[in-house]
Protein backbone atom coordinates (compact mmCIF):
# COMPACT_ATOMS: atom_id res chain seq x y z
CA UNK A 1 0.00 0.00 0.00
CA UNK A 2 1.35 3.38 -0.83
CA UNK A 3 2.27 5.41 1.78
CA UNK A 4 0.14 8.71 2.67
CA UNK A 5 2.24 12.17 2.17
CA UNK A 6 0.74 14.15 5.44
CA UNK A 7 1.67 17.46 3.14
CA UNK A 8 -0.35 16.10 -0.13
CA UNK A 9 -3.54 13.75 1.17
CA UNK A 10 -5.17 14.29 -2.51
CA UNK A 11 -1.64 13.71 -4.29
CA UNK A 12 -2.06 10.04 -2.00
CA UNK A 13 -5.49 9.76 -3.45
CA UNK A 14 -4.91 10.27 -7.08
CA UNK A 15 -1.85 7.71 -7.02
CA UNK A 16 -4.08 5.14 -5.36
CA UNK A 17 -6.87 5.68 -7.96
CA UNK A 18 -4.51 6.03 -10.71
CA UNK A 19 -3.05 2.25 -9.15
CA UNK A 20 -6.34 1.25 -10.59
CA UNK A 21 -5.40 1.23 -14.31
CA UNK A 22 -4.49 -2.26 -16.29
CA UNK A 23 -7.11 -4.00 -14.03
CA UNK A 24 -10.15 -6.01 -14.97
CA UNK A 25 -12.91 -4.34 -17.33
CA UNK A 26 -15.33 -4.87 -14.09
CA UNK A 27 -12.94 -3.13 -11.91
CA UNK A 28 -13.05 -0.03 -14.59
CA UNK A 29 -16.41 -0.29 -15.34
CA UNK A 30 -16.86 0.47 -11.54
CA UNK A 31 -14.81 3.48 -11.27
CA UNK A 32 -17.62 5.64 -12.03
CA UNK A 33 -19.12 4.23 -8.70
CA UNK A 34 -16.02 4.12 -6.56
CA UNK A 35 -15.52 8.37 -7.73
CA UNK A 36 -19.00 9.04 -6.54
CA UNK A 37 -17.94 6.88 -3.62
CA UNK A 38 -14.97 9.02 -2.61
CA UNK A 39 -16.98 12.09 -3.13
CA UNK A 40 -20.02 10.95 -0.93
CA UNK A 41 -17.35 10.40 1.67
CA UNK A 42 -16.01 13.77 2.02
CA UNK A 43 -19.17 15.64 2.33
CA UNK A 44 -20.13 16.78 6.11
CA UNK A 45 -17.95 17.78 8.91
CA UNK A 46 -19.66 15.48 11.53
CA UNK A 47 -17.21 13.15 12.94
CA UNK A 48 -19.37 10.27 13.49
CA UNK A 49 -21.79 10.51 10.48
CA UNK A 50 -18.66 11.16 8.65
CA UNK A 51 -17.76 7.53 9.74
CA UNK A 52 -21.16 5.90 9.65
CA UNK A 53 -21.17 7.17 6.06
CA UNK A 54 -17.87 5.43 5.24
CA UNK A 55 -19.14 2.27 6.32
CA UNK A 56 -22.29 2.59 4.18
CA UNK A 57 -19.68 2.92 1.23
CA UNK A 58 -17.44 0.12 1.84
CA UNK A 59 -20.17 -2.39 2.04
CA UNK A 60 -21.69 -1.02 -1.14
CA UNK A 61 -18.34 -1.14 -3.47
CA UNK A 62 -17.40 -4.45 -1.63
CA UNK A 63 -20.59 -6.32 -2.03
CA UNK A 64 -20.51 -7.06 1.57
CA UNK A 65 -23.43 -8.14 4.10
CA UNK A 66 -20.98 -6.43 7.15
CA UNK A 67 -18.89 -3.36 7.10
CA UNK A 68 -16.67 -2.09 10.09
CA UNK A 69 -14.18 1.34 11.29
CA UNK A 70 -12.66 0.62 14.31
CA UNK A 71 -10.85 4.40 15.61
CA UNK A 72 -7.47 4.67 18.02
CA UNK A 73 -6.69 8.05 18.98
CA UNK A 74 -2.96 6.57 19.68
CA UNK A 75 -0.89 3.48 18.51
CA UNK A 76 -0.66 0.90 21.12
CA UNK A 77 -3.89 2.30 23.02
CA UNK A 78 -7.54 0.82 22.83
CA UNK A 79 -10.17 1.64 20.49
CA UNK A 80 -12.26 4.72 21.39
CA UNK A 81 -14.90 4.27 19.21
CA UNK A 82 -16.20 1.79 16.63
CA UNK A 83 -18.94 1.92 13.92
CA UNK A 84 -20.62 -0.82 12.44
CA UNK A 85 -22.70 -1.54 9.46
CA UNK A 86 -25.02 -4.32 8.62
CA UNK A 87 -25.47 -5.60 12.57
CA UNK A 88 -28.53 -4.41 13.85
CA UNK A 89 -29.01 -2.67 17.43
CA UNK A 90 -30.00 -5.50 19.31
CA UNK A 91 -27.87 -7.64 18.25
CA UNK A 92 -25.09 -5.18 18.74
CA UNK A 93 -26.60 -4.84 22.44
CA UNK A 94 -26.12 -8.63 23.06
CA UNK A 95 -22.57 -8.42 21.91
CA UNK A 96 -21.38 -5.94 24.73
CA UNK A 97 -18.60 -4.02 24.77
CA UNK A 98 -16.67 -3.59 21.34
CA UNK A 99 -13.33 -5.23 20.32
CA UNK A 100 -9.91 -3.86 21.90
CA UNK A 101 -8.33 -3.08 18.69
CA UNK A 102 -5.50 -4.90 19.89
CA UNK A 103 -6.02 -8.85 19.52
CA UNK A 104 -6.83 -11.08 16.24
CA UNK A 105 -7.31 -9.66 12.30
CA UNK A 106 -8.31 -5.96 13.83
CA UNK A 107 -5.11 -5.50 15.82
CA UNK A 108 -2.82 -7.03 12.92
CA UNK A 109 -4.45 -4.17 11.08
CA UNK A 110 -3.55 -1.70 13.28
CA UNK A 111 -0.17 -3.34 13.90
CA UNK A 112 0.87 -3.96 10.63
CA UNK A 113 -0.62 -1.24 8.89
CA UNK A 114 -1.17 -3.28 5.70
CA UNK A 115 -4.12 -4.94 4.08
CA UNK A 116 -5.66 -8.18 5.15
CA UNK A 117 -7.72 -10.77 3.36
CA UNK A 118 -8.95 -14.34 4.58
CA UNK A 119 -11.29 -16.36 2.64
CA UNK A 120 -12.30 -18.41 5.95
CA UNK A 121 -11.48 -16.38 9.23
CA UNK A 122 -11.48 -19.75 11.06
CA UNK A 123 -8.38 -20.97 9.35
CA UNK A 124 -6.90 -17.96 9.58
CA UNK A 125 -4.05 -18.05 12.86
CA UNK A 126 -4.72 -14.63 13.75
CA UNK A 127 -8.38 -15.10 14.50
CA UNK A 128 -8.90 -14.81 17.80
CA UNK A 129 -13.06 -15.83 17.78
CA UNK A 130 -16.32 -14.25 17.71
CA UNK A 131 -17.88 -12.95 21.46
CA UNK A 132 -21.37 -14.34 21.98
CA UNK A 133 -24.15 -13.34 19.84
CA UNK A 134 -22.17 -12.03 17.43
CA UNK A 135 -22.95 -13.21 13.95
CA UNK A 136 -21.36 -15.83 11.83
CA UNK A 137 -19.02 -14.33 9.44
CA UNK A 138 -16.36 -16.46 7.08
CA UNK A 139 -15.06 -14.04 4.50
CA UNK A 140 -13.17 -10.99 5.00
CA UNK A 141 -11.18 -7.65 3.91
CA UNK A 142 -9.63 -5.07 5.89
CA UNK A 143 -7.56 -1.98 4.99
CA UNK A 144 -5.45 0.41 7.79
CA UNK A 145 -6.88 3.99 7.54
CA UNK A 146 -4.06 6.75 7.62
CA UNK A 147 -4.98 10.43 8.81
CA UNK A 148 -1.76 12.68 8.34
CA UNK A 149 0.58 9.69 8.06
CA UNK A 150 -0.72 8.20 11.47
CA UNK A 151 -2.62 5.23 11.71
CA UNK A 152 -6.21 6.28 12.55
CA UNK A 153 -7.93 3.00 12.52
CA UNK A 154 -8.94 -0.14 10.57
CA UNK A 155 -11.85 -0.42 7.45
CA UNK A 156 -13.00 -3.46 7.18
CA UNK A 157 -15.91 -5.91 5.77
CA UNK A 158 -17.46 -9.10 6.23
CA UNK A 159 -19.45 -11.54 4.32
CA UNK A 160 -19.82 -11.35 0.90
CA UNK A 161 -22.58 -11.63 -1.30
CA UNK A 162 -22.69 -14.97 -2.56
CA UNK A 163 -20.21 -16.57 -0.05
CA UNK A 164 -17.71 -15.92 -2.52
CA UNK A 165 -14.50 -14.18 -1.11
CA UNK A 166 -13.05 -10.92 -1.40
CA UNK A 167 -10.69 -10.15 -4.85
CA UNK A 168 -8.45 -7.87 -5.85
CA UNK A 169 -10.64 -5.12 -7.25
CA UNK A 170 -12.40 -5.39 -3.81
CA UNK A 171 -9.03 -4.43 -2.40
CA UNK A 172 -7.92 -1.82 -4.17
CA UNK A 173 -11.52 -0.18 -4.01
CA UNK A 174 -11.79 -0.27 -0.10
CA UNK A 175 -8.21 1.02 -0.56
CA UNK A 176 -8.90 3.67 -2.30
CA UNK A 177 -11.79 4.55 0.25
CA UNK A 178 -9.73 4.25 2.70
CA UNK A 179 -7.36 6.96 1.68
CA UNK A 180 -10.24 9.34 0.88
CA UNK A 181 -11.66 8.23 4.27
CA UNK A 182 -8.69 9.45 5.91
CA UNK A 183 -8.73 12.83 4.67
CA UNK A 184 -12.70 13.59 5.26
CA UNK A 185 -11.97 11.96 8.96
CA UNK A 186 -9.03 14.51 9.32
CA UNK A 187 -10.92 17.88 8.45
CA UNK A 188 -14.02 16.12 10.33
CA UNK A 189 -11.42 15.52 13.15
CA UNK A 190 -10.56 19.28 13.06
CA UNK A 191 -14.17 20.43 12.82
CA UNK A 192 -15.04 18.48 15.75
CA UNK A 193 -12.17 19.50 17.93
CA UNK A 194 -13.04 23.13 17.70
CA UNK A 195 -16.95 22.39 18.21
CA UNK A 196 -15.97 20.69 21.12
CA UNK A 197 -13.67 23.02 22.68
CA UNK A 198 -16.52 25.51 21.81
CA UNK A 199 -19.16 23.44 23.55
CA UNK A 200 -17.19 22.67 26.80
CA UNK A 201 -16.34 26.90 27.36
CA UNK A 202 -20.31 27.63 27.10
CA UNK A 203 -20.76 25.17 29.21
CA UNK A 204 -18.02 26.50 31.78
CA UNK A 205 -19.39 30.25 31.30
CA UNK A 206 -23.05 28.35 32.25
CA UNK A 207 -21.69 27.10 35.49
CA UNK A 208 -19.79 30.01 36.80
CA UNK A 209 -23.08 32.19 35.89
CA UNK A 210 -25.33 29.59 37.83
CA UNK A 211 -23.08 29.57 40.68
CA UNK A 212 -22.13 33.48 40.72
CA UNK A 213 -25.62 34.68 40.05
CA UNK A 214 -26.97 34.17 44.08
CA UNK A 215 -29.45 32.19 43.59
CA UNK A 216 -30.49 28.89 45.02
CA UNK A 217 -27.35 26.63 45.31
CA UNK A 218 -29.31 23.29 44.85
CA UNK A 219 -30.05 24.54 41.15
CA UNK A 220 -26.87 26.32 40.95
CA UNK A 221 -25.65 22.41 41.15
CA UNK A 222 -27.68 21.34 38.90
CA UNK A 223 -26.86 23.57 36.29
CA UNK A 224 -23.36 21.83 37.00
CA UNK A 225 -24.96 18.25 37.07
CA UNK A 226 -26.70 18.98 33.63
CA UNK A 227 -23.82 20.60 31.61
CA UNK A 228 -21.36 17.94 32.42
CA UNK A 229 -23.81 15.25 31.28
CA UNK A 230 -24.65 17.27 28.08
CA UNK A 231 -21.37 18.41 27.14
CA UNK A 232 -19.84 14.74 27.89
CA UNK A 233 -23.06 12.81 26.03
CA UNK A 234 -22.88 11.02 29.15
CA UNK A 235 -25.78 9.18 30.75
CA UNK A 236 -25.65 10.96 33.97
CA UNK A 237 -24.55 14.24 35.28
CA UNK A 238 -23.44 14.14 39.17
CA UNK A 239 -22.00 16.35 41.48
CA UNK A 240 -20.90 14.71 45.06
CA UNK A 241 -19.49 17.12 47.60
CA UNK A 242 -18.05 16.52 51.25
CA UNK A 243 -20.08 15.01 53.71
CA UNK A 244 -20.00 15.61 57.51
CA UNK A 245 -18.87 12.21 58.35
CA UNK A 246 -16.29 11.85 55.69
CA UNK A 247 -16.63 10.85 52.48
CA UNK A 248 -18.62 12.36 49.37
CA UNK A 249 -22.34 13.21 49.36
CA UNK A 250 -24.56 13.27 46.05
CA UNK A 251 -26.00 16.78 46.13
CA UNK A 252 -27.13 16.98 42.08
CA UNK A 253 -28.07 14.57 39.46
CA UNK A 254 -29.15 15.34 36.05
CA UNK A 255 -30.63 12.27 33.84
CA UNK A 256 -33.52 11.41 31.84
CA UNK A 257 -35.25 9.87 34.95
CA UNK A 258 -35.64 10.92 38.62
CA UNK A 259 -33.00 9.18 40.77
CA UNK A 260 -33.40 7.62 43.80
CA UNK A 261 -29.68 8.45 44.90
CA UNK A 262 -29.78 12.03 46.09
CA UNK A 263 -28.26 12.49 49.38
CA UNK A 264 -26.16 8.99 49.24
CA UNK A 265 -23.37 9.04 51.36
CA UNK A 266 -20.02 7.37 49.54
CA UNK A 267 -17.73 6.65 52.54
CA UNK A 268 -13.69 7.34 52.31
CA UNK A 269 -12.70 3.85 52.14
CA UNK A 270 -14.04 3.53 48.62
CA UNK A 271 -10.53 3.57 46.26
CA UNK A 272 -12.10 6.17 44.00
CA UNK A 273 -13.35 8.52 46.72
CA UNK A 274 -10.05 8.46 48.01
CA UNK A 275 -8.24 9.43 44.96
CA UNK A 276 -10.92 11.91 44.56
CA UNK A 277 -10.58 13.50 48.06
CA UNK A 278 -6.70 13.40 46.94
CA UNK A 279 -7.62 15.72 43.77
CA UNK A 280 -6.69 12.89 41.56
CA UNK A 281 -8.90 12.04 38.33
CA UNK A 282 -10.27 8.52 37.70
CA UNK A 283 -11.27 6.93 34.72
CA UNK A 284 -13.19 4.09 34.40
CA UNK A 285 -13.41 1.97 30.97
CA UNK A 286 -16.36 -0.43 32.89
CA UNK A 287 -17.72 0.85 35.94
CA UNK A 288 -19.63 -2.64 36.45
CA UNK A 289 -16.88 -4.53 36.31
CA UNK A 290 -14.25 -2.01 37.91
CA UNK A 291 -13.45 -3.26 41.81
CA UNK A 292 -12.50 -0.10 42.54
CA UNK A 293 -16.32 1.17 42.94
CA UNK A 294 -17.89 0.12 45.91
CA UNK A 295 -21.45 1.27 45.13
CA UNK A 296 -24.25 -0.28 43.24
CA UNK A 297 -25.49 2.78 41.70
CA UNK A 298 -22.44 1.89 39.39
CA UNK A 299 -23.75 -1.23 37.84
CA UNK A 300 -25.75 -0.10 35.27
CA UNK A 301 -22.78 2.15 34.05
CA UNK A 302 -19.69 1.35 31.47
CA UNK A 303 -17.17 4.57 30.30
CA UNK A 304 -16.58 7.16 33.61
CA UNK A 305 -15.21 9.95 34.27
CA UNK A 306 -14.61 10.95 38.00
CA UNK A 307 -13.19 13.84 38.51
CA UNK A 308 -12.00 16.20 41.84
CA UNK A 309 -13.32 19.79 42.03
CA UNK A 310 -10.29 21.31 43.14
CA UNK A 311 -9.30 24.43 43.31
CA UNK A 312 -6.14 26.05 45.23
CA UNK A 313 -4.96 22.74 46.33
CA UNK A 314 -8.60 22.14 48.24
CA UNK A 315 -10.81 19.31 46.94
CA UNK A 316 -14.52 21.23 47.08
CA UNK A 317 -16.09 17.94 46.05
CA UNK A 318 -16.19 15.80 42.86
CA UNK A 319 -18.15 15.76 39.64
CA UNK A 320 -19.17 12.18 38.08
CA UNK A 321 -19.94 11.69 34.49
CA UNK A 322 -20.64 7.99 33.91
CA UNK A 323 -22.02 6.51 30.59
CA UNK A 324 -24.21 3.25 29.77
CA UNK A 325 -22.66 0.33 29.93
CA UNK A 326 -22.06 -0.31 25.96
CA UNK A 327 -21.57 2.94 25.10
CA UNK A 328 -18.14 4.35 23.33
CA UNK A 329 -15.42 4.96 25.85
CA UNK A 330 -14.18 8.81 26.39
CA UNK A 331 -11.72 10.24 24.10
CA UNK A 332 -8.47 11.68 24.79
CA UNK A 333 -9.94 15.38 23.95
CA UNK A 334 -13.17 14.89 25.85
CA UNK A 335 -11.03 13.37 29.01
CA UNK A 336 -9.37 16.96 28.62
CA UNK A 337 -11.83 19.43 28.26
CA UNK A 338 -13.60 17.50 30.91
CA UNK A 339 -11.08 18.09 33.65
CA UNK A 340 -10.83 21.37 32.10
CA UNK A 341 -14.45 21.98 32.98
CA UNK A 342 -14.34 20.84 36.11
CA UNK A 343 -11.75 23.08 37.39
CA UNK A 344 -13.66 25.84 35.81
CA UNK A 345 -16.82 24.88 37.76
CA UNK A 346 -14.11 24.38 41.02
CA UNK A 347 -13.04 27.93 40.84
CA UNK A 348 -16.61 28.64 40.56
CA UNK A 349 -17.93 26.73 43.18
CA UNK A 350 -14.99 28.35 45.58
CA UNK A 351 -16.27 31.93 44.49
CA UNK A 352 -19.58 31.18 45.26
CA UNK A 353 -18.90 29.77 48.58
CA UNK A 354 -16.58 33.37 49.21
CA UNK A 355 -19.75 35.35 48.35
CA UNK A 356 -22.22 33.42 50.50
CA UNK A 357 -19.70 33.43 53.24
CA UNK A 358 -19.87 36.92 52.96
CA UNK A 359 -23.74 37.11 52.87
CA UNK A 360 -23.82 34.61 55.64
CA UNK A 361 -21.68 37.19 58.06
CA UNK A 362 -23.73 40.10 57.19
CA UNK A 363 -26.79 37.85 58.44
CA UNK A 364 -25.26 37.22 61.40
CA UNK A 365 -24.09 41.13 61.93
CA UNK A 366 -27.50 41.97 60.98
CA UNK A 367 -28.96 39.70 64.13
CA UNK A 368 -26.31 40.75 66.05
CA UNK A 369 -27.51 44.04 65.76
CA UNK A 370 -31.52 42.92 66.01
CA UNK A 371 -30.22 40.77 69.38
CA UNK A 372 -28.87 44.02 71.12
CA UNK A 373 -31.75 46.29 70.15
CA UNK A 374 -34.35 43.59 71.63
CA UNK A 375 -31.96 42.95 74.18
CA UNK A 376 -30.70 46.88 75.53
CA UNK A 377 -34.07 48.45 74.28
CA UNK A 378 -37.47 46.29 73.85
CA UNK A 379 -36.92 44.13 76.84
CA UNK A 380 -35.92 47.13 79.21
CA UNK A 381 -39.16 49.34 77.62
CA UNK A 382 -41.42 46.17 78.72
CA UNK A 383 -39.48 45.68 81.82
CA UNK A 384 -40.42 49.60 82.80
CA UNK A 385 -44.03 49.16 81.31
CA UNK A 386 -44.35 46.05 83.66
CA UNK A 387 -43.31 48.00 86.68
CA UNK A 388 -45.63 51.28 86.23
CA UNK A 389 -48.15 48.82 85.68
CA UNK A 390 -47.55 47.16 89.35
CA UNK A 391 -47.44 50.45 90.53
CA UNK A 392 -50.64 51.00 88.86
CA UNK A 393 -52.44 47.98 89.92
CA UNK A 394 -51.28 49.14 93.78
CA UNK A 395 -52.13 52.47 93.86
CA UNK A 396 -55.67 51.68 92.43
CA UNK A 397 -58.74 50.23 94.36
CA UNK A 398 -61.21 49.15 91.82
CA UNK A 399 -60.81 45.34 91.63
CA UNK A 400 -61.31 44.75 87.48
CA UNK A 401 -59.01 47.45 86.71
CA UNK A 402 -56.58 45.36 89.19
CA UNK A 403 -57.45 42.41 87.80
CA UNK A 404 -56.85 43.62 84.22
CA UNK A 405 -53.53 45.21 85.04
CA UNK A 406 -52.01 42.20 86.70
CA UNK A 407 -53.19 39.97 83.56
CA UNK A 408 -51.08 42.44 81.47
CA UNK A 409 -48.13 42.10 83.63
CA UNK A 410 -48.65 38.52 83.32
CA UNK A 411 -48.85 38.77 79.27
CA UNK A 412 -45.73 41.30 79.38
CA UNK A 413 -43.78 38.67 80.80
CA UNK A 414 -44.49 35.88 78.59
CA UNK A 415 -43.54 38.21 76.29
CA UNK A 416 -40.20 39.16 77.66
CA UNK A 417 -39.72 35.53 78.11
CA UNK A 418 -40.41 34.78 74.62
CA UNK A 419 -38.14 37.63 73.37
CA UNK A 420 -34.87 36.26 75.33
CA UNK A 421 -35.73 33.48 73.45
CA UNK A 422 -35.50 34.91 70.56
CA UNK A 423 -31.90 36.60 71.31
CA UNK A 424 -30.74 33.64 72.26
CA UNK A 425 -31.95 32.11 68.75
CA UNK A 426 -30.04 34.57 66.85
CA UNK A 427 -27.07 35.13 68.98
CA UNK A 428 -26.76 30.97 68.47
CA UNK A 429 -24.43 29.63 65.54
CA UNK A 430 -25.74 27.00 63.39
CA UNK A 431 -22.84 24.72 64.82
CA UNK A 432 -24.46 24.58 68.53
CA UNK A 433 -27.56 23.85 68.21
CA UNK A 434 -28.60 20.25 68.73
CA UNK A 435 -29.25 18.20 65.64
CA UNK A 436 -32.40 16.96 66.29
CA UNK A 437 -35.15 17.78 63.39
CA UNK A 438 -37.51 19.35 65.87
CA UNK A 439 -34.49 21.82 66.73
CA UNK A 440 -33.48 22.38 63.00
CA UNK A 441 -36.74 23.40 62.19
CA UNK A 442 -36.88 25.94 64.58
CA UNK A 443 -33.65 27.17 64.18
CA UNK A 444 -34.49 27.73 60.18
CA UNK A 445 -37.88 29.73 61.39
CA UNK A 446 -35.80 31.36 63.62
CA UNK A 447 -33.43 32.54 60.86
CA UNK A 448 -36.02 33.67 58.49
CA UNK A 449 -37.38 35.57 61.17
CA UNK A 450 -35.12 37.93 60.02
CA UNK A 451 -35.90 39.05 56.78
CA UNK A 452 -39.42 38.99 57.23
CA UNK A 453 -39.69 40.70 60.14
CA UNK A 454 -41.89 39.03 62.28
CA UNK A 455 -41.68 35.23 63.69
CA UNK A 456 -43.44 32.86 61.45
CA UNK A 457 -45.51 30.23 63.56
CA UNK A 458 -44.81 26.89 64.07
CA UNK A 459 -46.58 23.45 64.41
CA UNK A 460 -45.17 20.42 65.08
CA UNK A 461 -47.87 16.83 65.13
CA UNK A 462 -46.28 13.02 66.07
CA UNK A 463 -42.80 12.05 67.21
CA UNK A 464 -40.68 14.14 64.37
CA UNK A 465 -36.96 13.21 66.29
CA UNK A 466 -37.81 9.59 66.77
CA UNK A 467 -39.87 8.78 63.28
CA UNK A 468 -38.19 11.15 60.61
CA UNK A 469 -34.65 9.21 59.86
CA UNK A 470 -31.47 11.20 58.68
CA UNK A 471 -32.05 11.24 54.87
CA UNK A 472 -35.37 12.89 55.01
CA UNK A 473 -34.53 14.73 57.87
CA UNK A 474 -31.54 16.30 55.54
CA UNK A 475 -34.02 17.20 52.46
CA UNK A 476 -36.85 18.07 54.95
CA UNK A 477 -34.93 21.09 56.22
CA UNK A 478 -33.95 21.88 52.81
CA UNK A 479 -36.98 21.91 51.25
CA UNK A 480 -37.96 24.61 54.59
CA UNK A 481 -35.53 26.58 53.63
CA UNK A 482 -36.09 27.12 49.96
CA UNK A 483 -40.05 27.71 51.07
CA UNK A 484 -39.06 30.56 53.33
CA UNK A 485 -36.61 31.83 51.00
CA UNK A 486 -38.83 31.94 48.30
CA UNK A 487 -41.62 33.29 51.11
CA UNK A 488 -39.39 36.32 52.43
CA UNK A 489 -38.09 37.35 48.90
CA UNK A 490 -41.07 37.02 46.76
CA UNK A 491 -44.49 36.76 48.59
CA UNK A 492 -44.94 40.17 50.42
CA UNK A 493 -46.35 38.26 53.35
CA UNK A 494 -47.67 39.29 56.88
CA UNK A 495 -48.23 35.79 58.34
CA UNK A 496 -46.25 32.58 57.51
CA UNK A 497 -47.15 28.98 59.22
CA UNK A 498 -44.96 26.22 59.13
CA UNK A 499 -46.59 22.65 59.81
CA UNK A 500 -44.44 19.68 60.38
CA UNK A 501 -46.78 16.36 60.50
CA UNK A 502 -44.89 13.12 61.00
CA UNK A 503 -48.03 11.50 61.22
CA UNK A 504 -48.72 11.69 57.25
CA UNK A 505 -49.92 9.31 55.07
CA UNK A 506 -49.31 9.10 51.46
CA UNK A 507 -52.09 7.79 49.02
CA UNK A 508 -50.74 4.70 48.82
CA UNK A 509 -50.55 4.07 52.35
CA UNK A 510 -47.14 4.95 53.41
CA UNK A 511 -46.31 6.54 56.29
CA UNK A 512 -45.48 9.84 55.58
CA UNK A 513 -43.52 13.24 57.11
CA UNK A 514 -45.46 16.04 55.37
CA UNK A 515 -43.96 19.94 55.23
CA UNK A 516 -46.31 22.72 55.17
CA UNK A 517 -45.59 26.31 54.45
CA UNK A 518 -47.95 28.76 54.85
CA UNK A 519 -48.34 32.76 53.79
CA UNK A 520 -51.32 35.03 53.12
CA UNK A 521 -49.03 37.10 50.82
CA UNK A 522 -49.15 37.81 47.30
CA UNK A 523 -49.46 34.31 45.79
CA UNK A 524 -47.07 33.31 42.57
CA UNK A 525 -48.20 34.87 39.65
CA UNK A 526 -49.37 33.42 36.39
CA UNK A 527 -45.90 33.09 33.96
CA UNK A 528 -43.87 33.59 37.09
CA UNK A 529 -40.61 31.45 37.55
CA UNK A 530 -40.84 28.19 38.89
CA UNK A 531 -37.42 27.72 40.11
CA UNK A 532 -37.89 26.95 43.69
CA UNK A 533 -41.23 24.79 43.28
CA UNK A 534 -39.27 22.61 40.68
CA UNK A 535 -36.47 21.70 42.94
CA UNK A 536 -38.70 21.30 45.92
CA UNK A 537 -40.78 18.77 43.29
CA UNK A 538 -37.33 17.41 42.32
CA UNK A 539 -36.14 16.63 45.55
CA UNK A 540 -39.22 14.99 46.79
CA UNK A 541 -39.39 12.76 43.54
CA UNK A 542 -35.76 11.54 44.66
CA UNK A 543 -37.09 9.68 48.17
CA UNK A 544 -40.68 8.73 46.72
CA UNK A 545 -42.82 11.94 47.55
CA UNK A 546 -44.17 14.43 45.99
CA UNK A 547 -44.69 18.52 46.32
CA UNK A 548 -47.16 21.08 45.32
CA UNK A 549 -48.41 24.25 46.46
CA UNK A 550 -52.03 25.85 46.20
CA UNK A 551 -54.18 28.57 47.59
CA UNK A 552 -52.83 30.42 50.84
CA UNK A 553 -54.47 31.28 54.14
CA UNK A 554 -55.40 35.25 53.62
CA UNK A 555 -58.83 36.21 52.74
CA UNK A 556 -60.15 34.49 49.77
CA UNK A 557 -57.09 32.39 49.68
CA UNK A 558 -55.17 34.65 49.02
CA UNK A 559 -51.37 33.26 49.46
CA UNK A 560 -49.36 30.44 48.67
CA UNK A 561 -50.04 27.19 50.53
CA UNK A 562 -46.16 24.68 49.80
CA UNK A 563 -46.86 21.16 50.78
CA UNK A 564 -43.53 18.61 50.75
CA UNK A 565 -44.21 14.83 52.10
CA UNK A 566 -41.78 11.66 51.49
CA UNK A 567 -42.33 8.49 52.90
CA UNK A 568 -40.68 7.73 56.57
Amino acid sequence: MPEQDPKDPPGAARRNAGSLRGLSAELTARVPELLEATRSVGTGLELRSTLQRICETAAELAHARYAAIGVVEKPGENLCDFITHGVPEEVARAIGRPPDGHTGLLGALIEDGVPIRAEDLAQDPRFAGFPAAHPTMRTFLGVPIQVQGKIFGNLYVMGKDGGEAFGEDELHMLRVLATEAGIAIGHARTYEAARQREQWIDGSVAVTTALLSGGDADEALAVVAEQARRLADAAVGIVLLPAEEGGLEIVAVAGDRPSTSLGVIIPPRSPVIAALLKGEEVFLDDSANDPRLTTSLADQFGPHMLLPLRSGGRVLGALSIPRLRGDRPFTRAERTLATHFAAQAALALKLAEAQRDRERLAVYEDRDRIARDLHDLVIQRLFTTGIMLEGAQRSSTVPAVQEGIGRAVDELDVTIQEIRTAIFALQQEPAEAPSGLRTRVLREINMAAVPLGFMPAHRFLGPVDSLVGELAGKNLIAALREALSNTFRHARASRVEVRVDATAVLPDGREAVRLTVADDGVGIPDGGRRSGLRNLARRAESLGGASWFGPGPGEDGSGTTVTWEVPL
